[in-house]
């Protein structure tokens, strides 16, 4: 209560000085009603501030908040060292992060004098522009998700919101994220936190996750309940299933919520204690092998009535995941889909440690992943998800040269609902609404605006994509190619994504593996997850 009342006090006591200004005018001297008269002012802002729905930051602190929007129009560099701190110490790019913003605001401009980038730069990457551009698709493609085993497939969206949990999100900003997705189209991962009202308001299509605490599908002692899971995987606004193996932010462990966010509703929705923290095991119960992962995909694409059924990874060793393909190829059985996480992803919610030193990052991740579904015949059958800061058009038009059909955003989708990285998401003080159960922090944002700035930046993104691959002589996402995309690696040498990769040809492992591939998939055991 202290800091919910605290955050409005600088405005009571403007308040209250103008009144004791105005008196003093009246009473002793007339001078007093110039500052009466400022006060007043900024009464009047504070309450105006109280009452409008567009600024999640001035409705949580009134007056006070319009020193963040100054600090915008400072210079760059103190602009970077007050507000473009990301988590975990790694910065999000602020002239993406600025992007995301006016793209969600409906004021994608363009910026004059060129690029500020050093092109010369080693690691610095670039699309190769054609010199027959095509035209922009007047439509954004889709891309259908659903392998021989599905009966119910469903068309994906270039870019979807990838998985945020309700517990460690707001009410509001899963209501959002939700009515966004609803609106423009796309699907809304709900993360490992159970499935929510919230999430079934505003009727978006929803990527149900399942991670390894089972939430909103678990028994009594925290194993899987077939039966909870069938009820509400069978649920029409549910259109895939999704079992989480593992996030970029933090591989090998699971997520956890503090007890100070988890209230009778999450502890409700999740099934857990109330007012206990909660801790993910960071290991399945349900299966040991990969050949008991591919059966528990295929048992949980039965149990919800033959809807697609895939699993996420931030990808660990290439022998771990051959030893997968060998699962689906000995059992016949395949997920319809597979998101690769990259280890660069994740919202904030992850130790220092395993955010900078564990985990594949996406360009390795994806393009192995790719690459061995490719050479064991496989890639057909299954689509795949990308997601670890995409965030503008060139992010997507990337990660589908690398592999992916389709990708996922989740810190982007952030801050198009307000995030301004005020880093306490594990606190719940979060001062713009975001993350936090405190319904007094919870109300700043507003869900009819800040839904309206979701659909409109998966819009002008998908779009902007579409005018790149445009641009390159691509209008079919299917026809873009690894030497589309170049990678600086010194002052002097350019090499293709087709030159930076091991890729493979269709079925090459199953005939003669190369010699770069034969070592870990003569290693790889689709009964034994084999370091």
């Amino acid at each position: 209560m202290a800091s919910g009342v605290a955050r409005f006090v600088f405005m009571v006591a403007v308040a209250c000085a103008a009144c004791v200004c105005a008196a003093l005018a009246w009473a002793v001297s007339p001078w007093c009603w110039v500052p009466a008269g400022v006060l007043v002012a900024l009464t009047a802002l504070g309450t105006w501030d109280l009452l409008q729905r567009r600024h999640s930051v001035l409705r949580n602190y009134p007056i006070l908040g319009h020193l963040r929007f100054l600090m915008e129009g400072l210079r760059p560099e103190l602009q970077q060292y007050f507000i473009e701190r990301n988590y975990d110490g790694r910065p999000f790019d602020r002239d993406v992060r600025s992007l995301v913003y006016e793209r969600a605001k409906g004021t994608d401009a363009e910026e004059p004098f060129g690029t500020e980038r050093d092109l010369y730069a080693e690691g610095y990457e670039f699309l190769v522009p054609s010199m027959v551009p095509k035209a922009v698709p007047d439509e954004p493609p889709t891309v259908r998700v659903g392998g021989p085993d599905c009966t119910r497939p469903y068309d994906m969206a270039l870019l979807n919101v990838s998985a945020m949990s309700f517990g460690a999100l707001s009410t509001n900003a899963i209501l959002a994220l939700n009515r966004g997705a609803a609106g423009g189209g796309f699907a809304h991962d709900t993360g490992e936190g159970g499935l929510s009202e919230y999430h079934l308001r505003h009727g978006g299509d929803l990527i149900w996750e399942i991670g390894t605490g089972y939430f909103g599908c678990r028994t009594s002692d925290g194993r899987f309940d077939a039966g909870k899971f069938a009820d509400k995987a069978r649920h029409e606004q549910v259109r895939c299933v999704s079992l989480k193996l593992s996030q970029g932010a933090k591989p090998g462990i699971g997520g956890v919520l503090p007890g100070s966010k988890v209230n009778a509703e999450i502890a409700r929705v999740r099934e857990v204690p109330e007012g206990r923290t909660v801790i993910s095991p960071p290991y399945h119960q349900v299966f040991g092998t990969p050949r008991e992962l591919v059966r528990f995909v295929a048992r949980m694409r039965d149990l919800a009535g033959g809807k697609p059924t895939g699993f996420k990874l931030c990808l660990t060793s290439r022998r771990q995941f051959l030893a997968v393909c060998k699962a689906m190829l000995a059992e016949d059985v395949t997920p319809d889909f597979i998101v690769v996480d990259g280890a660069e992803g994740g919202t904030g919610a992850a130790p220092l440690e395993f955010a900078d030193h564990l985990g594949t990052p996406l360009t390795e991740g994806l393009t192995t992943v790719h690459s061995a579904l490719v050479g064991t015949g496989l890639r057909d059958r299954i689509r795949i998800g990308a997601s670890g800061k995409v965030a503008t058009g060139a992010d997507l038009v990337k990660r589908l040269i690398q592999g992916a059909d389709y990708t996922n955003a989740a810190r982007a989708m952030m801050f198009a609902v307000g995030c301004i990285q005020a880093q306490r998401c594990h606190t719940n003080t979060c001062p713009v609404g975001v993350a936090t159960q405190d319904p007094r922090r919870a109300r700043a944002l507003d869900v009819a605006d800040k839904s309206e700035r979701v659909r409109r930046f998966q819009e002008a993104t998908v779009h902007s994509a579409l005018q790149i691959m445009a641009s390159m002589g691509v209008t079919d996402p299917a026809d873009l190619r690894p030497h589309m995309l170049r990678r600086r690696l010194d002052a002097t040498t350019v090499v293709s994504g087709a030159e930076m990769y091991d890729l493979l040809e269709p079925g090459q492992l199953l005939a003669e593996p190369p010699r770069t591939w034969a070592e870990d998939w003569a290693a790889a055991d689709p009964d034994e997850f084999t370091v």
